[in-house]
C-alpha cells in the first residue's frame, strides 16, 4: 500500500516492470556513448534503476525517454569531471572496448555511434555538445528535455546539437568507413600475415601514413606517443607480438565492428580496432590497459 505520496511497491513494480528490461540497452547505450567507458556506463545504469525504482512514474508518458534522460544527466556530471581525469591520463586515451554481437554479455543498442572511431570524434566535442548530439540524434529526445539536462534554453540545446552534428559530419568525411565486407577481408588477410610472420604482407595492408595508437593507461608497457608510418606500425605490431609471446589472435565484434583480440597464455592481451579506407588500414588502435579489458 502506498503512503499517500506515491505509488505502492507492487504498483511501482507494475509501472516499471518489463519496461526496464526492454529499455535497459538504451540506458546503458546512452551512458556508454557519452562516457566511452563500460564500467562507468554500468554504474550509471545501476543509478538509473535505483532512481526509477524510487520515482513516481504514473505521470511519465514516455518511459524510455525518461530513463535515457536520467542516464544522460548522471553521465553529464561524470563527463564534466572526466575532462579533468583525462588530463592526468598516462599516454593516449581510447574508449573501453564494448563487446557487441554474439560475444556481448548483455543486450546493447548498436549503431555507428558506438564504434571506436565515432567515440573518438565525439571525444572532441564539448560535454554539452556531446549530450545534445547523443540525446537528439541517436535517441530522438526532444530539445525541451535536453535543455533540462543541460540547464539551458531549448533553442540553445538545438544549437548545441546542430553544431555537434556539423563537427561530426566534417570528421566523418575526412575518414570514411569501410564496408563490413571490406573490413572482414582486410582483417582476415592481416591476421594471416601476422600469424605467418609476414612483415611485408602487413606493410602492404597499412597506408603509408598509417598511425598506431596504444592505450596502456600507465598500467602496462605501451607506446605513450603515436607511431606514424605503415612500415613502423607493422614493425611495432610484430615486435610487440614477439616480446610478449602473443600466441593467438582472434576476431570479435567490438562497437558493432569487427576487431582483433590478441591473447597471451590464454588471456586477453589487447583489443585492436582499425580504421580502413580504400582497402588500407589508416589507423590502428590498441587497448592494453588491463582495467579496460576486464569485461572482454
Amino acid at each position: 500500500m502506498g503512503d499517500g505520496h506515491g505509488p505502492g511497491r507492487s504498483e511501482q513494480e507494475d509501472l516499471l516492470g518489463a519496461g526496464w528490461e526492454s529499455h535497459r540497452p538504451a540506458v546503458f547505450g546512452a551512458a556508454y556513448r557519452l562516457l566511452g567507458s563500460v564500467a562507468d556506463a554500468e554504474d550509471v545504469t545501476q543509478d538509473v534503476w535505483l532512481r526509477a525504482a524510487a520515482a513516481d512514474l504514473r505521470d511519465v508518458a514516455d518511459l524510455r525517454a525518461w530513463l535515457v534522460t536520467v542516464a544522460a544527466r548522471r553521465s553529464y556530471d561524470i563527463l564534466k569531471s572526466a575532462r579533468f581525469r583525462r588530463e592526468s591520463y598516462v599516454g593516449p586515451w581510447l574508449p573501453e572496448p564494448l563487446l557487441t554481437g554474439p560475444d556481448a554479455s548483455q543486450p546493447v543498442l548498436v549503431d555507428e555511434s558506438v564504434s571506436s572511431a565515432m567515440l573518438l570524434i565525439m571525444e572532441e566535442l564539448s560535454p554539452p555538445e556531446r549530450v545534445a548530439f547523443v540525446l537528439h540524434d541517436v535517441f530522438d529526445v526532444a530539445f525541451g528535455e535536453i535543455a533540462d539536462v543541460l540547464n539551458v534554453s531549448a533553442p540553445s540545446a538545438r544549437q548545441l546539437a546542430s553544431r555537434a552534428r556539423r563537427r561530426v559530419a566534417k570528421a566523418k568525411q575526412s575518414m570514411p568507413q569501410a564496408s563490413k565486407a571490406e573490413r572482414e577481408r582486410v582483417l582476415a588477410v592481416f591476421r594471416a600475415a601476422y600469424e605467418a610472420g609476414d612483415l611485408a604482407g602487413l606493410v602492404r595492408l597499412l597506408h603509408p601514413d598509417a598511425v598506431f595508437v596504444a592505450d596502456g593507461g600507465g598500467k602496462v608497457s605501451a607506446a605513450r606517443k603515436l607511431i606514424h608510418g605503415g612500415e613502423r606500425v607493422a614493425e611495432t605490431i610484430v615486435r610487440v607480438g614477439r616480446r610478449w609471446h602473443l600466441d593467438r589472435v582472434d576476431f570479435a565484434e567490438v562497437g558493432g565492428e569487427l576487431a582483433l583480440v590478441f591473447y597471451r597464455e590464454g588471456r586477453v592481451h589487447s583489443v585492436d580496432t582499425v580504421q580502413i579506407t580504400d582497402g588500407l588500414i589508416t589507423a590502428y588502435r590498441r587497448v592494453v590497459n588491463p582495467d579496460k579489458l576486464l569485461r572482454v
